[in-house]
């Protein structure tokens, strides 16, 4: 069906609440919306040159990923398996999982292009993985979570529900992509081309990396976490309207403030703060070449 029956559909059977669980035509709609978010067709948030952010959030998207948690039951899905030749007649083993029979994990074949390395990662069925992209386990995709060509997520990196990952994209060993299904109409973490995250970095609660930003291992980025640009001599915040934005080209590191008063200037201590120590050129552009040698 067109996009527009579709989103007409999945709109009524979401409004329908409990009456939808068990109606084959509720899963059907489901099942082609999921179809589409699998195949990077429809995206729960996608690029709009109109809107203040760049970014438009698709909410009818959100609310079909919600509808398919509703109307889901759980089911056993466990992995079977038999090793042969290790120990005398083999030995089988099991993984237990136990979730929503609308969100099995995705399988993928070599013509995907999709480099799963073995060690336990996972994408989640309604996620969207592009040629190119390399998973290092163990790591793991979230449904509606959308990841383009070439990039990297790495050991222990976290996907999280909805969230747009760009082309040539590096998030380095237990980053932290922060994902959002509600409320529907709240902008998931976007993370454009070309950036580089560092290892145990987090960005959360619909946070914009713009292209070629790089953020330093350890850095936080959240709603209520000023950022203090030191090359600009400007604060970066998020408002009631809009999400924190870290600059195109921006270099992001860890750092801190102190405070100002009270005990905690008495005692001389300080609080964390990202705070942007160049943008990147040439140099910096040097130092993320080793990873296209590993892709």
């Amino acid at each position: 069906m067109t996009m527009e029956r579709l989103e007409a559909q999945i709109e009524r059977w979401f409004a329908a609440g409990a009456n939808a669980v068990g109606d084959k035509d509720a899963l059907a709609a489901f099942l082609e919306l999921r179809a589409a978010l699998e195949a990077g067709t429809l995206r729960a948030a996608e690029p709009d040159a109109g809107a203040p952010t760049g970014w438009r959030v698709n909410a009818w998207v959100k609310r079909g990923i919600l509808l398919g948690f509703r109307i889901g039951r759980l089911a056993d899905m466990s992995v079977v398996g038999h090793e042969a030749g290790r120990y005398p007649g083999g030995t089988a083993w099991q993984v237990t999982f136990v979730d929503k029979e609308t969100y099995p994990a995705r399988q993928f074949r070599a013509e995907d292009g999709v480099r799963i390395v073995p060690g336990g990662s996972s994408v989640r069925s309604g996620a969207f993985v592009a040629r190119g992209v390399v998973l290092m386990p163990p790591a793991y995709v979230n449904v509606g979570a959308y990841v383009d060509e070439g990039t990297m997520v790495d050991s222990h990196a976290l996907v999280g529900s909805c969230a747009q990952i760009g082309k040539r994209v590096h998030l380095s060993a237990a980053a932290q992509i922060g994902g959002v299904l509600e409320p529907v109409n709240a902008l998931p973490v976007i993370i454009e081309d070309d950036v580089l995250v560092g290892g145990n970095t987090g960005v959360y609660e619909g946070t914009i990396v713009r292209r070629r930003a790089v953020l330093a291992a350890g850095t936080m980025l959240t709603r209520g976490t000023p950022v203090y640009d030191a090359v600009q001599g400007t604060i970066l915040k998020a408002t009631a309207e809009t999400p924190l934005v870290i600059p195109e080209r921006a270099v992001v590191v860890p750092g801190s403030r102190a405070v100002t008063g009270g005990y905690g200037k008495q005692m001389g201590l300080s609080v964390y703060t990202p705070v942007i120590v160049k943008y990147r050129d040439e140099k910096t552009d040097l130092s993320t070449t080793l990873e296209e040698v590993l892709r």
